[in-house]
């Protein structure tokens, strides 16, 4: 078979050649068991749910979705050991048409030798729906258990056929109680201690951000160092550069960040919001977007409760365009700190909301003839703008003429709340509708 697959059969090493290298350290660590896999208890755990499917003996098709570096291969070719399935593994960036006829070929032979293939597919994302599709009959008639992974959100990024014969299984990023049993681990097969103290050990843990393997990979940097003394953290930052954090622009992290974002400035709280921001920047993301949303966040969730908002966001953007980054990105996180101090209202939001809901349902209903122009001598026998009530010639500057469509019960779409700018509105708008009630009678 071709390099593209890697197949083991149901043990995990078995049908790989014997490496007479070196072997990186996270390939030394890999588990051989289940029990043996940290971190995951939510999927792996008693009671959680491939624990409930290999005691039962109903494992179905998966779908791991995680960071990377948190076991999805690994807990994937267990379960083949587990269920004595033929491991074979594929990349979805580098497999086509062809080859996965291959795999599917090889799986029906197989098959009918009496053995099963778990196939695992490495981000499964990136097949298109037409690859996606052609898993589906081998998946059906059980030539295939199809275990898939994916570090971006399934439910967009995967056919609804796929979906509905699949369970999703969310794997976690590793906290730093994880990585530390990790680091313990490595040690022990590495038979030497890390050569840092407490504080460093920690910031070591910190830098594999819930990556196991990209820990393991600093683990045997730091171990290989030669030095007669532990080394502290400004030492160890000195030595190794920080791990990027993990961050797309177009994907999951991007959507669920610019979300902590939002919410943390309706939630008024500036410190996340400064945060959030921060951690956006750092990942790379365009300060113009940030820019666009945050002024999206003074109409939607400030509104009229202060409307100054909207001018500050509109200052804070033309002021990033002259000045660009870095200095610009300050007069960002300026708007940023003032939205999430300002009072909050979603009034206008609400109310445009219902307004196009009941513009949806009362359909191509014309306003009222007294308000309609006449310009046309044929539009005033028709009864145009007769009996329309000049406001200005009212002494309060108030007619309480209908402005809706005749036979129309006036809704009620914009409602005010006691914070800030707002409680003046709700002041006006009680005094026009006790006007209102006023002319009426």
């Amino acid at each position: 078979m071709s390099d593209l697959f890697s197949s083991g059969a149901a043990t995990p090493d078995q049908g790989q050649a014997p490496q007479k290298g070196p072997r990186p350290l996270a390939d030394r660590l890999r588990p051989q068991k289940l029990a043996d896999v940290i971190g995951q208890r939510q999927v792996l755990g008693e009671g959680a749910p491939l624990e409930v499917m290999l005691s039962s003996g109903s494992l179905t098709s998966l779908i791991f979705w995680g960071p990377p570096g948190v076991g999805k291969t690994t807990i994937a070719r267990l379960l083949a050991h587990e269920t004595e399935l033929q491991f074979v593994q594929i990349s979805a960036i580098f497999t086509g048409m062809p080859d996965l006829r291959k795999v599917f070929e090889a799986a029906k032979i197989r098959r009918q030798n009496g053995q099963g293939t778990l196939l695992f597919v490495d981000e499964i994302h990136r097949f298109n729906k037409a690859q996606q599709d052609g898993f589906l009959p081998h998946m059906e008639d059980g030539t295939i258990l199809l275990v898939g992974a994916t570090t971006e959100n399934p439910s967009f990024e995967l056919n609804s056929a796929v979906m509905s014969r699949a369970q999703v299984l969310v794997l976690e990023r590793l906290d730093l109680a994880d990585l530390e049993r990790m680091a313990q681990r490595a040690e022990q097969e590495l038979q030497t201690e890390l050569p840092l103290d407490g504080p460093a050990r920690e910031a070591l843990l910190e830098m594999a951000d819930g990556d196991g393997r990209a820990l393991l990979n600093l683990v045997e940097q730091v171990a290989a160092w030669k030095t007669d003394h532990k080394l502290t953290p400004p030492e160890l930052s000195k030595r190794l550069q920080r791990r990027a954090a993990q961050y797309d622009k177009s994907g999951d992290a991007h959507y669920n960040l610019i979300s902590a974002l939002h919410k943390s400035v309706r939630g008024s709280d500036p410190d996340a919001a400064l945060y959030w921001f921060a951690r956006m920047l750092e990942g790379g993301e365009d300060p113009r977007y940030l820019a666009r949303r945050i002024l999206r966040m003074a109409v939607e969730d400030i509104g009229l409760a202060d409307p100054q908002a909207q001018s500050v966001c509109l200052q804070s953007w033309e002021t990033y365009e002259r000045l660009g980054s870095p200095e610009g990105e300050l007069a960002l996180a300026q708007a940023l700190t003032y939205l999430a101090l300002a009072p909050k209202s979603n009034g206008v939001y609400v109310g445009y909301k219902a307004a196009r809901r009941a513009a949806k349902e009362t359909g191509s209903k014309p306003p009222p003839k007294h308000i309609l122009n006449a310009p046309t001598s044929l539009m005033k026998d028709q009864g145009y703008g007769d009996g329309y009530a000049y406001d200005h010639d009212a002494e309060d500057g108030f007619s309480g003429q209908n402005y809706f469509p005749d036979g129309m019960e006036r809704p009620k779409l914009y409602a005010p709340v006691e914070r800030g700018f707002e409680r003046e509105l709700i002041k006006r708008q009680d005094y026009f509708d006790n006007l209102r009630a006023k002319r009426k009678t």
